[in-house]
């Protein structure tokens, strides 16, 4: 009886050491996600707080409002986007809006044109086979993932040749070129590898059904491949969106975007905090709603996919 006594406390002090220990690796977890939240999401509390400081309390570093400081509208008084200019005659909001709508135009257009141009190689890539000379399907995918080796700056000076040349020089059509280039290998890798994890007894399956390669593509592939095809997007979106150095390069006044108009926020006292600040809210509010939209698109998508 003592033997089973014994042997029930042990285990019982065993379970509640488990319990312990499940415990403190859960705070620990928590705790560090909270940490590394809290990294991921300072610089933009510190924007948009900054939008709505004046100069004293930028230079200061105050970061609590009402706290710190006392919020006020002069950062997007400035873009004749605060409440007492928003419906008032403004160059600085007529500006922004030109270059909000640039970015708009130039950033979707080459992101839809990417996922056009690379979900079709991709699945290329990961249907057939190919053979150029010494090339294969691998060293075909590798050479378009080589060109984001490449610098931007090394880019600079042929494309201004050729864009001069060409009369591109300051259109959104040439910053689509452009963009869509930029990303089109990530796109063709995302999408290739999306491509890789449907079955391609689907394939077979359509071409059974009377489908073409066309068909099977379009109707069977295609929309089982929609979270990655979501996925792409989000990033080719992204990454056209904060560009700054060909659209700085390219352009000089009817084709620029947000990033080369928050890069000149500078006066002859220096830097405009509060303009800056609230440029880069603008800029930044489209992406994070994007983003969530697209987000619950992507689980609704890959729901879909399982289900079928």
């Amino acid at each position: 009886m003592a033997i089973l006594t014994s042997e029930s406390k042990r285990g019982r002090k065993r379970g509640a050491a488990a319990r312990t220990n499940r415990i403190a690796s859960r705070v620990l977890i928590y705790a560090a996600l909270l940490f590394w939240s809290f990294v991921c999401l300072f610089p933009i509390y510190w924007t948009v707080t900054t939008s709505f400081k004046s100069a004293i309390d930028v230079t200061q570093g105050h970061l609590v409002p009402w706290v710190d400081f006392q919020p006020d509208w002069k950062g997007w008084r400035s873009l004749g986007l605060s409440p007492d200019t928003i419906f008032g005659i403004s160059t600085a909001r007529s500006e922004f809006v030109s270059r909000f709508a640039n970015s708009i135009i130039t950033s979707v257009g080459a992101s839809i044109l990417a996922l056009i141009l690379g979900s079709l190689a991709a699945y290329g890539l990961s249907r057939f086979r190919y053979k150029f000379a010494w090339m294969r399907n691998d060293d075909i995918l590798f050479f378009f993932m080589s060109q984001l080796i490449l610098p931007p700056v090394v880019l600079a000076l042929p494309f201004l040749v050729l864009y001069k040349a060409l009369s591109l020089l300051d259109t959104r059509f040439g910053l689509i070129l452009l963009y869509t280039l930029t990303v089109l290998p990530i796109v063709i890798w995302i999408m290739r590898d999306q491509f890789n994890s449907i079955p391609i007894e689907l394939d077979e399956a359509a071409f059974v059904d009377g489908l073409s390669t066309w068909g099977a593509f379009l109707r069977i592939i295609l929309p089982l491949a929609v979270p990655g095809m979501a996925a792409a997007f989000i990033l080719s979106l992204v990454l056209c969106w904060n560009e700054y150095f060909f659209a700085a390069l390219l352009t000089s006044t009817d084709a620029k975007t947000l990033p080369v108009m928050v890069a000149s926020q500078t006066g002859s006292q220096g830097i405009n905090w509060w303009s800056m600040a609230a440029l880069s809210t603008a800029a930044i509010a489209p992406l994070v709603i994007v983003g969530i939209f697209l987000e619950r698109y992507i689980v609704s998508g890959l729901t879909t996919g399982a289900g079928k």
